[in-house]
């Protein structure tokens, strides 16, 4: 009877913590998020501008106009899946930080593809761009996957290193192969027509893209909570050792887990270049994969919360060009909430951290003395 009450309370216990767990990832992006505009306001306070007039302009003219709501999904399109590629490999326990360099090959690839087969009707040479980029995106991401499983290479280290590579790789095709026909810009020429999403919206640059950045939303849902390759993508993250204990092939699932979020990184790529641009440029989209990864972080890896952080991403970019434009507000002032998000971000997960760790020590204690 004993043992019995014994469980019982243990179950609870752990029930307590795992909820008390959910409720804290809920509550400190919101607090994140505030505290960001209370601090920005204060910023703004401090150049003689009132934040309370800046904040009410930035709301109604990005949700009061129906450009800027579909520019604000356009600019959260590739931000929701450059933090869903940090998210799926974070599900591994993986850091991946090479979202911008996946990014980049991704949008290489794309753009190859839709210059030499543009004359290809678009059901062909869309699906080819995107398969492209999903190849490309996917093998280099796997590259560092490999490295880490073979070697045991620092994933943060060598993703990083492959952006470089990535950069590099995409100024010498922009400079060289496949610069454009008049040479004066390090950049391609325009793809066909034929190469470029459909406009969901009419006098919008709101693409299809969108649809299929929601549906990468997803795909990732379901191969994380509904497949056996998800489960112990999973359990590796939680603990690498005991996965392996399980009888869990851990490379493998390490070198997944990164093919994986390399492809939705070039996804992001494809759906920028045939969405938006039409065109390869030079150091075009800095830092999309930057802003993914604090996006996923904000969401804790959360589909959903990935998808909303986007969106209120979009809102802060769009909002921040209204306002430089439309007044003497320096674009700059609104773009420090977004730096004071990534602040508070890491903050919160400190908290969290330690609020964890806390509740674990006390069931410890509590475990012994029964």
């Amino acid at each position: 009877m004993i043992t019995v009450e014994t469980e019982t309370k243990a179950v609870l216990v752990k029930q307590s913590q795992n909820n008390s767990y959910q409720l804290l990832s809920v509550i400190c992006p919101v607090v994140s998020v505030l505290l960001a505009f209370l601090a920005g306001g204060l910023m703004l306070l401090l150049l003689k501008i009132n934040p309370l007039v800046v904040y009410q302009r930035m709301i109604v003219a990005s949700f009061g106009d129906p450009y800027n709501l579909a520019e604000m999904l356009v600019k959260a399109t590739p931000l929701l899946l450059t933090g869903l590629s940090f998210a799926f490999a974070f599900k591994a326990g993986l850091f991946n930080i090479g979202a911008d360099g996946q990014f980049y090959v991704g949008a290489l690839a794309a753009v190859i593809v839709s210059l030499k087969l543009g004359f290809l009707s678009s059901w062909l040479v869309l699906p080819l761009a995107l398969i492209a980029a999903v190849i490309t995106g996917g093998l280099f991401s796997g590259l560092a996957g490999y490295l880490k499983a073979r070697f045991n290479a620092n994933e943060i280290i060598t993703t990083i290193m492959l952006n470089y590579v990535a950069f590099q790789l995409t100024n010498y095709f922009v400079n060289g192969p496949l610069k454009e026909k008049a040479g004066a810009y390090p950049q391609t020429n325009p793809i066909s027509v034929q190469a470029q999403l459909p406009v969901l919206v009419t006098n919008t640059r709101l693409h299809i893209g969108f649809l299929l950045a929601l549906l990468c939303a997803i795909v990732f849902y379901f191969i994380i909570s509904r497949t056996s390759i998800g489960f112990q993508i999973r359990a590796v993250g939680l603990n690498q050792r005991t996965a392996e204990y399980a009888g869990m092939n851990t490379k493998r699932v390490l070198v997944l887990a990164m093919v994986f979020s390399g492809i939705f990184a070039g996804i992001a790529g494809f759906t920028e270049i045939n969405g938006v641009q039409h065109i390869l440029i030079q150091g075009f989209a800095p830092n999309v994969g930057t802003v993914g990864t604090v996006i996923a972080l904000l969401a804790n890896a959360n589909p959903l919360g990935i998808v909303i952080g986007s969106i209120f991403f979009g809102f802060l970019q769009v909002g921040a060009n209204i306002i430089s434009q439309t007044s003497q507000v320096p674009k700059n002032a609104i773009d420090m909430i977004q730096g004071f998000v990534v602040i508070f971000v890491l903050i919160s997960y400190y908290i969290q951290y330690r609020i964890t760790a806390y509740q674990k020590i006390r069931q410890l204690k509590k475990g012994a003395s029964l």
